[in-house]
């Protein structure tokens, strides 16, 4: 997979250098001689942890930018015992979790900025674990200010059973794996059942897959879903589908490049927004989310697993999703969304702590089907997928019991990062904000380019456009 030398001081370098912090707390060699083996098993974890972490350090800080993660941690980690929505122990140690949302790209901002004070902070405030995802792993893994896994004791034959995507992505310039993931975000459209009906006479997930199994089948669908008074989706909704099936990245040798299927998305996208079987909502906004009723009237979200509670208002007794009303395909290319990454800061106080939390919540196998069982989401485990997808236990409620392990099992195995680059989330973004423009008519599709490349010069100086 190719990858490119992009650290975290490359950003930060004027305030810490990338050697200095290196050092502090010893080596990677000394850290994981210091660290001891973490346990194997669900019923191991407990004592293991309990007696580790009396030798290390009494305070374990979390960096996330939600609370998924603290969530999963809570309900599946044994041993946990929560104090507060904050806080909470492990044995001896308190757990505190450090929360700093996404938007405007605070946490990153803010877990820059507590990394460069790392070396010289005291034990209590050192991180010890943060959360990364996709679109920026490679500024994070590609640095100092993470630990290799094999450093904290977790051994290839441990995350043998992961899916290679997942490892690819937080795999580091020279080829050292920094981080893991219990999730593999595999994704497909998620389409609703009555509109199916309405549309193509059935909501059987063979035949609706027929229908949206390439993208001219998709776009064919999309006429005729408006005729029956449906929007198909949001531009936005398929655009991960498109950049993840590219085949180039988008900078090849310093230079920005818009790849083939990304002109597909524009040009497939204007005609469905012209003919209005699609709108150009942004994701999570008000007028978005108006599909998650019967009375918003669209046809189809794309998204993963994660995306079935998280995203379509299962709390909601009103919602289609409450009333089991979604199904689940493939659709027309295989792609992924998302994930999310525990990584172990360098310079942690509690190596052996944060070793047994990142193998116990992304190895063992008890652990993640009582995660996917209960959460509806798509762990990372081959084996454990391979019997969700066997078994009554993967039937999905809001999916009208449905099971799509099958389905995001086989998508997992597809997923292909060999396009990826450092600068996916800037470029992704600034794309799909100038097409916006040209979408509603508010520019031509060649200003609405211009714009794009004025945008990404501003955010990558380093960059080349033409």
């Amino acid at each position: 997979m190719r990858r490119f030398q992009k650290t975290l001081a490359l950003s930060l370098a004027t305030v810490m250098s990338v050697a200095s912090l290196a050092g502090c707390g010893g080596s990677a060699a000394e850290t994981a001689t210091t660290a001891a083996a973490p346990a194997g098993t669900t019923a191991a974890a407990t004592e293991t942890t309990a007696a580790a972490t009396s030798a290390e350090g009494s305070v374990l800080n979390i960096y996330v930018w939600n609370e998924e993660f603290r969530d999963r941690v809570v309900e599946f980690y044994p041993g946990y015992e929560k104090v507060d929505d904050a806080t909470g122990k492990i044995g001896d140690v308190k757990v505190v979790w450090n929360t700093t949302p996404n938007k405007d790209n605070a946490y990153q901002n803010n877990l820059d900025e507590t990394l460069l004070k790392q070396e010289k902070a005291a034990a209590d405030d050192k991180i010890d674990i943060f959360l990364i995802e996709a679109d920026y792993a490679l500024k994070y893994v590609d640095s100092e200010y993470t630990m290799a896994v094999k450093d904290l004791g977790i051994a290839d034959a441990d995350i043998a059973d992961q899916y290679q995507y997942t490892k690819d992505i937080v795999t580091d310039s020279n080829g050292v794996l920094k981080g893991l993931s219990w999730q593999a975000c595999s994704a497909g459209l998620i389409y609703n059942r009555d509109a199916a009906k309405a549309v193509l006479g059935t909501d059987d997930p063979a035949e609706v897959q027929k229908a949206v199994a390439d993208w001219k089948s998709f776009n064919e669908t999309a006429l005729k879903a408006q005729a029956k008074g449906y929007t198909m989706c949001s531009a936005n909704d398929t655009y991960r589908v498109y950049s993840n099936n590219v085949s180039s990245p988008w900078v090849v040798d310093g230079k920005v490049v818009i790849d083939e299927n990304i002109e597909a998305w524009v040009d497939d996208s204007k005609a469905l927004v012209d003919a209005k079987a699609e709108n150009s909502y942004d994701l999570w906004g008000d007028d978005w989310g108006k599909g998650k009723y019967e009375a918003g009237k669209v046809f189809c979200y794309f998204g993963p697993a994660w995306f079935f509670n998280f995203s379509l208002g299962v709390e909601d007794k009103a919602s289609i999703a409450a009333a089991g009303k979604w199904g689940f395909v493939v659709g027309p290319q295989s792609y992924y969304w998302g994930g999310t990454w525990i990584c172990g800061a360098t310079g942690t106080d509690n190596p052996t702590l944060v070793s047994d939390i990142m193998k116990t919540m992304t190895t063992d196998k008890t652990v993640l089907k009582d995660i996917a069982v209960k959460k509806a989401d798509c762990v990372n485990s081959k084996s454990v997928l391979a019997d969700l997808a066997s078994s009554s236990d993967g039937n999905v409620a809001i999916l009208g019991g449905q099971n799509p392990y099958a389905v995001l099992a086989e998508g997992a195995e597809k997923v292909d990062m060999s396009n990826v680059s450092p600068y996916d989330q800037g470029c992704n973004e600034e794309f799909q904000n100038a097409m916006k423009n040209y979408f509603i008519n508010q520019s031509t599709k060649e200003d609405a380019i211009a714009l794009f490349k004025k945008k990404i010069v501003v955010k990558y100086p380093e960059l080349k456009v033409e």
